[in-house]
């Protein structure tokens, strides 16, 4: 727990300023409450980190010399200090507001993230209104950045300004809607904390140049949603550097998330601009059960659709969007993890009406090692690439994680049954055929 805290913040009790998602809560201390498919590092120290971060290395060697076109997941909660992603994801969350309440001033409230546009004149108006920039220095804004040459700001051009803001200064603000008063967006980090700030970082840039070494993708793999925002920042950051000639990093999207459709089409617009391959695993999402409770205890909008079916709907609406998007510039790729047999028929449909064939090694299908076999096998008999996902480690740490597997696959007797019906079946055909061991 008080690895999500800053010094600053145990020593003024600045905490209880921050918005309830994103402060560290005692009752959800231990975050592997209600989580079955997913690991969970917690903090030690940095040394530990470094050696989460040796670990994600041999990991990567060993994909590179077992398949030639391998991949490796990794943890960003593995290799660092979590009251960064706390508190970095709060800033993100709280900057991307803004755009969408000033959005609302302009009489745009409603639309679509990527369709909202202000205007430049208004929007400086406004900053100097609320005490945030005079206009002379909102402009030198836009035009250092090249921005605003339309008339008009989108949420893209918005986001990229919190880069050159936090350059020019720690102490971010942006103003509470409701009280009129400006508040710092991030709280200022003791050096200690900004050293491992910068070591989070530095290991986030070995692993990725050991990935682009190797030729393997590097998967970021999707957390908790008071991480998320900053790890798919950090993961964003980290395609603009790497994914330039192919998509060697992978960010997660989580479809049970109801933000999903819009942080997977913003960011695609984003690779579109900048002209880097998007890579993307998209997963239903293993944190449901915690996150709902969480939502509830502490008061703030559960950030989970409200039902299974929803969850399909956006997943499916999400990876249509992105299959769309191979066919258009072929520089989209997408892991399409999933043990849902309607998911993978309607990916496999999909691609058939899109022209997007499995050589192009642009559509990946991935299942976790020993489940789902009915859906793997056939899949990489037909062409197309099919990864199993292999849990590893010391038996004392994995072992919490394979014992949660294991009480989950008892909600999977209906799909095994339906496993050894195939199995069976397939069997009496070799009979019926004479070709048993063919």
């Amino acid at each position: 727990l008080s690895s999500c805290t800053s010094a600053a913040e145990k020593e003024m009790g600045g905490a209880e300023q921050r918005e309830k998602q994103y402060r560290a809560h005692r009752g959800f201390g231990d975050r592997r409450g209600g989580v079955i498919s997913a690991r969970t590092y917690f903090y030690a120290d940095e040394a530990k980190c470094d050696q989460h971060m040796e670990t994600f290395l041999r990991c990567i060697d060993a994909s590179s010399g077992s398949s030639e076109d391998g991949f490796s997941a990794i943890k960003l909660t593995a290799l660092g200090r979590p009251q960064f992603l706390l508190q970095f994801s709060e800033v993100l969350v709280k900057w991307r507001r803004f755009f969408h309440q000033m959005a609302a001033e302009q009489g745009q409230a409603g639309r679509a993230a990527l369709e909202m546009k202000l205007e430049v004149e208004k929007l400086q108006e406004a900053l100097a209104n609320l005490g945030i920039a005079t206009k002379a220095e909102s402009q030198h804004w836009f035009t250092g950045e090249n921005l605003g040459v339309s008339g008009t700001v989108d949420l893209l051009d918005w986001n990229s300004l919190i880069d050159s803001r936090t350059k020019l200064s720690k102490l971010l603000l942006v103003p509470n809607m409701q009280t009129g008063q400006l508040e710092p967006l991030l709280s200022r980090f003791t050096e200690e904390e900004d050293l491992q700030m910068k070591r989070m970082l530095q290991r986030m840039d070995v692993l990725a140049k050991r990935a682009t070494e190797k030729g393997v993708r590097l998967m970021v793999d999707a957390e908790q949603s008071y991480f998320q925002p900053a790890i798919s920042r950090l993961t964003l950051e980290m395609q603009r550097r790497f994914n330039r000639d192919r998509a060697i990093i992978f960010n997660t999207y989580q479809c049970y998330l109801k933000e999903a459709y819009d942080n997977v089409t913003v960011d695609v617009e984003l690779s579109r601009r900048e002209g880097w391959h998007f890579g993307t695993k998209l997963v239903r999402g293993a944190y449901m059960e915690q996150e709902r409770e969480r939502a509830a205890q502490i008061g703030y909008e559960d950030p989970i659709n409200p039902t299974y079916e929803k969850t399909n709907e956006m997943y499916h609406r999400c990876l249509d969007y992105i299959l769309e998007e191979i066919k258009h510039s072929r520089k989209a790729n997408v892991m399409v993890a999933s043990h849902n047999e309607d998911t993978v028929k309607f990916t496999l449909r999909r691609m058939m009406e899109l022209g997007i064939h499995p050589s192009e090694k642009k559509v990946y299908f991935g299942q976790l090692l020993g489940m789902c076999d009915q859906i793997t096998f056939p899949l990489g008999q037909a062409g197309f690439p099919v990864y199993k996902y292999v849990p590893y480690g010391p038996v004392k740490e994995v072992l919490p994680y394979l014992s949660r597997r294991a009480q989950e696959n008892r909600g999977f007797v209906q799909r095994a049954n339906r496993e050894r019906d195939l199995l069976w079946r397939e069997v009496k055909r070799r009979l019926l055929a004479g070709s048993l061991f063919s």
